[in-house]
């Protein structure tokens, strides 16, 4: 953020709100894919979305100005947007049942990993070539994640076009469903975006952590993050799905002092892992969760709309926290906005039953 900043001439408050612009683009992403998904098949319109926001993150370095940046930075949101609904509905219909909250974790894992290379990349690459390598060096993962498409199976085509239900009429005869789970994944974001990107800037700001120090910080506690999904979406095939999230949140809570209020870099340390862990343990478990709870044949769209809604409606909680630091501190009020989201989140979840093991559209069926 100081790097972007320095580089349009603009203050890194107007950087955060491009995370927010990121965030907000998402819901439309989500409709324009998995609205192709559900139509004509998986593979094609997650082929799309991939080639669009390999463009954008192409073109981002090279704004020309932060107008410019802000304009990229939306409509990078779309394909990214689209990108998560359409691909959780290919692996969740291809995976076995027995194993869904299993898949479920890794999926939900990339994520992570994702946010570790990238974090690597600002340790090494950037200081030697630039922040606007950190862009082009997804581009490598494009690469690969195309393929993959290409040679993936898409268990939806072979479903007939007959058997497939007006998208838009189903969404609506589902609509107090679509505002339960809506509301669910607004304080999942909540939980995963305000637990993390403004963290770095904490350590640094506040602990005095260089770049390259915060940057080690954020690899080593997105390995607690990959851990937690794989490890809780597991156990939610085991336990269930919403008795797993459960047991996240609570390890996010007891994970709240060293987090936020660590008094050494061993501490900070241990209570970014643990909540990490958790945190990510809680999202591990959303793909299974949303996919099983979605109508049949919406399953491209309706989990990656519910998805993205939630996203849009959570979008500002980096702003609201990073205003509140100025009247509680930095470190209160990453606290106080979490402890609130972690309760609500924990009413939220009560009220609507899981159907875990809900046998979902397969290419046998």
């Amino acid at each position: 953020m100081d790097a972007l900043a320095a580089h349009f001439g603009v203050s890194k408050g107007s950087i955060v709100a491009t995370i927010t612009a990121t965030l907000v683009m998402r819901p439309l992403g989500a409709f324009l894919f998995g609205f192709c998904a559900d139509r004509w098949g998986r593979r094609i319109p997650l082929l799309c979305c991939v080639l669009y926001f390999s463009l954008i993150t192409a073109l981002t370095p090279l704004a020309p100005s932060f107008s410019v940046f802000l304009v990229l930075r939306a409509l990078y949101g779309i394909g990214m947007g689209g990108y998560w609904g359409v691909g959780a509905a290919l692996v969740m219909e291809s995976c076995p049942v027995s194993l869904r909250g299993l898949f479920s974790g890794i999926l939900q894992a990339g994520y992570s990993l994702g946010y570790l290379l990238a974090a690597l990349m600002a340790r090494t690459l950037a200081p030697a070539v630039g922040w606007q390598w950190l862009f082009w060096s997804g581009l490598c993962l494009a690469v690969l994640i195309v393929l993959l498409i290409l040679f993936s199976s898409d268990t939806y085509r072979q479903v007939s076009t007959e058997a497939r239900p007006n998208l838009l009429r189903t969404i609506g005869a589902h609509w107090g469903n679509f505002v339960l789970l809506t509301v669910l994944m607004t304080l999942i974001t909540c939980l995963s975006h305000g637990t993390q990107d403004l963290y770095p800037d904490f350590l640094r700001v506040v602990h005095g952590f260089s770049l390259r120090s915060a940057a080690n910080m954020a690899i080593f506690y997105n390995v607690g993050a990959v851990l937690g999904a794989v490890v809780f979406g597991r156990v939610s095939d085991w336990l269930g799905r919403r008795n797993s999230i459960y047991m996240a949140l609570l390890i996010c809570l007891l994970a709240v002092p060293a987090w936020a209020f660590g008094g050494s870099v061993a501490w900070l340390a241990a209570g970014a892992f643990m909540m990490q862990f958790g945190v990510q343990g809680a999202f591990g478990v959303i793909p299974a969760h949303l996919n099983e709870l979605a109508p049949e044949g919406a399953r491209g769209l309706f989990p990656g709309l519910v998805y993205q809604f939630g996203v849009l409606l959570g979008a500002p909680c980096v702003m609201v926290e990073y205003a509140l630091r100025d009247s509680l501190g930095y470190a209160r009020a990453l606290a106080v906005f979490e402890l609130i989201t972690f309760a609500l989140l924990a009413a939220a979840l009560a009220v609507r039953r899981e159907q875990r093991g809900r046998e979902l559209m397969r290419a046998d069926a």
